[in-house]
């Protein structure tokens, strides 16, 4: 019997075959492939992650307070409120949109929360639902606004931004400002709540065990599929190395007053986002539309419905991180998502890797580009400089951030033409 007739009852050459016969990759594999995706300009988390250790060597040289257990502590506070609000944002960079009107939007959250909860009297569960309920009403607007009639995303949610910001002079009224309870459990959340050691322990330990379950997962498929595996070798590899990583960073933050629940809080959204992104076929459609939106329609996706969720995803986000804010500041108040909260927000996104032009970009990206927002502003503050100075900083890593995605991108086509 010849190989084409073999082929035609279901079997294939015993040359072919051969080529598809799995294996696993070595150690020297997986760096020979990470360097060619580096060349190929897969740069992922590495230049932000450069730029993190240059950033905390440059501030702890200047003023070692910077890497004091206690001092990050506040860092992680802090961050926490941005990053929830960065996330949002990840949701609609992924679709090559923008939302200009992310801090107007937490900032009328934040607002709803004290008038229902303080001036209204309404519980507070339900001050927080109502508040989340409009931030996903106002996305919701932006997505039709958007997919009916064609408005672009810059124009509209910079509408928004004004509108929002009047509507937020308007529910706080002449005082300007609503104090929430101190001692309520809002604030406590948002100001002292910190796990106990051994919590913070446990759970230092969760990724570790994600990361190998999928590996182990991810390599069983790959081999029923005759498809070459990174193998479970270099995954249990990865697990060890971070799991020293954050057990490392839980007991150096022990050493002061532990982890805020409020971070935690934050990690938790951005691992169930990280999850949708890469794991559903929600995460799937959302970056093929963002890489091509007419491909992504040509192949049966529902555009309308993916535009919708990102950017109710975005508004309610932001919402929640207004939420967070208030509670951290025990107020609502007419300067709340003012100022440079846009500004960190967009920037997290985009310093952490999520490309403006649409398509790629990760759940990671919120949590590596706020941590290096907030050291910057952290370590600048610090060092008793002013505000001006912060912004130029900020403004100049951004650029850079947005230099590399461009090259990275025109490095990714020429590759692929080649």
């Amino acid at each position: 019997m010849t190989n084409n007739s073999k082929a035609k009852n279901g079997t294939l050459p015993l040359d072919r075959a051969d080529s598809r016969v799995s294996h696993d990759s070595s150690l020297g594999d997986y760096l020979t492939s990470f360097i060619q995706r580096i060349k190929a300009g897969d740069l992922g988390s590495l230049p932000v992650i450069v730029g993190l250790i240059i950033i905390c060597s440059v501030f702890s040289i200047l003023n070692p307070v910077f890497l004091s257990p206690n001092n990050l502590v506040n860092l992680l506070f802090d961050s926490a409120t941005v990053g929830l609000i960065a996330l949002g944002v990840v949701c609609v960079l992924l679709l090559g949109e923008i939302d200009l009107s992310i801090g107007s939007m937490s900032g009328v959250g934040s607002a709803i929360l004290g008038v229902m909860w303080v001036e209204a009297g309404f519980p507070l569960y339900f001050a927080i639902f109502s508040a989340v309920v409009f931030g996903g009403i106002i996305g919701l607007v932006y997505a039709l606004l958007r997919t009916e009639l064609g408005m672009p995303s810059f124009v509209s949610t910079l509408a928004g931004l004004l509108a929002l910001l009047g509507f937020q002079l308007y529910l706080l009224g002449s005082t300007g400002s609503i104090n929430l309870p101190y001692g309520s459990k809002l604030v406590d959340f948002g100001q002292i709540m910190l796990m106990h050691p051994i919590v913070s322990y446990a759970l230092a330990l969760l990724p570790g065990i994600y990361i190998a379950a999928m590996g182990a997962r991810i390599h069983k498929k790959r081999l029923a599929a005759n498809l070459s595996s990174q193998g479970l070798t270099m995954v249990f590899i990865r697990v060890i190395l971070f799991t020293i990583l954050l057990q490392g960073c839980a007991f150096y933050l022990n050493l002061s007053r532990g982890v805020p629940w409020i971070f935690g809080l934050f990690i938790v959204f951005v691992i169930i986002m990280d999850y949708a992104l890469t794991r559903t076929k929600w995460g799937r459609s959302m970056f093929a539309v963002g890489g091509n939106a007419e491909a992504a329609r040509r192949a049966g996706i529902n555009i309308k419905a993916v535009y919708i969720s990102g950017f109710v995803l975005c508004s309610t986000l932001a919402t929640l991180g207004g939420i967070l804010a208030a509670s951290r500041l025990a107020s609502a108040s007419q300067q709340a998502g003012t100022a440079d909260v846009n500004l960190n927000a967009i920037a997290a996104a985009v310093i952490g890797g999520t490309s403006l032009f649409g398509g790629r970009g990760s759940a990671w990206a919120a949590l590596l580009g706020v941590i290096v927002i907030m050291s910057i502003s952290n370590g600048l503050t610090l060092l008793n400089l002013s505000s001006a100075h912060r912004y130029m900083i900020t403004g100049a890593v951004l650029a850079i951030a947005v230099i590399i995605d461009s090259l990275a991108r025109k490095s990714r086509v020429s590759h692929g033409k080649a």
